[in-house]
């Protein structure tokens, strides 16, 4: 069995101001997403971003669409009946509660809204921002682990480890998983497959398929949310459901980006 390493959750405080290692994974996440989006945008030919104020602009856009979209999805897909009994939990983000896909349906909407106001391409914009985002994931990712959240399920495996707030039990660090899967391997294989001029669509349309892949993998080493537990045949879980239209989404989109789809 491995030890958990006991990480002090507070990276350090400024007086009464407490900065904590996750909200720190989603700065770096962020800073990692301008450097790479930078570069993107200087050796990518007819980049949709053409300036540095576009870039910040979308960076903004895509900000909002993951903290507006991640809690009001966590609220629809994993929290509904407390929601709608106490809909002023929404607001009350010092509780935790992020989903995914909600932040992923977000950035879309936050996407095609900053695509109409500079007249780019949609999709040529998610093509562009498809190979940063496993960046901003895997480091979500390590930001759960250190805080000992989101742990994986009750294991006699010799990887498991006991978290602080799991129980006495050894679990899967599944956290780890993910930061394997969503971000390092996900991240290489779309930086590299992006390296290629595509049509438009099929970077957004193989980021779907391979996540949605990693994640139903991964789901079955997660502990599923105690409110929801499994939604049938005693391993479903709503990660799983929600990555299936996830799926067949990025297959339409690879599909369309063959037959019809111009090179973005």
């Amino acid at each position: 069995m491995l030890k958990y390493p006991h990480f002090d959750p507070i990276a350090f405080s400024i007086g009464p101001l407490h900065v904590h290692w996750y909200g720190l994974m989603y700065l770096c996440g962020f800073a990692c997403a301008y450097l790479l989006a930078r570069y993107r945008m200087h050796k990518q030919p007819c980049s949709p971003i053409a300036t540095n104020d576009h870039l910040l602009d979308l960076l903004f856009y895509a900000a909002i669409g993951v903290v507006v979209g991640g809690r009001c999805g966590y609220m629809l897909f994993y929290d509904l009946s407390n929601f709608l009994s106490h809909p002023w939990i929404i607001f009350e983000v010092w509780d935790g509660g992020m989903s995914f896909h909600g932040g992923l349906i977000g950035v879309i909407i936050a996407m095609y809204f900053f695509s109409r106001r500079i007249k780019a391409s949609f999709l040529g914009l998610t093509d562009f921002i498809a190979p940063i985002a496993p960046i901003g994931l895997g480091l979500g990712r390590l930001g759960n682990f250190i805080n000992g959240e989101l742990w994986g399920r009750v294991t006699n495996s010799p990887i498991g480890m006991v978290f602080p707030t799991g129980g006495p039990l050894p679990r899967y660090p599944s956290q780890l998983f993910e930061l394997a899967l969503e971000g390092v391997t996900l991240f290489v294989i779309m930086w590299l497959f992006s390296l290629k001029q595509r049509s438009a669509g099929m970077i957004s349309g193989l980021f779907l398929i391979l996540y949605a892949c990693f994640r139903f993998f991964v789901e079955f080493y997660r502990e599923p949310d105690p409110q929801l537990g499994y939604l049938a045949f005693g391993w479903l879980t709503m990660g799983q459901v929600l990555c299936v239209p996830m799926f067949f989404i990025g297959i339409f989109l690879i599909w369309r980006a063959n037959h019809y789809a111009k090179p973005t």
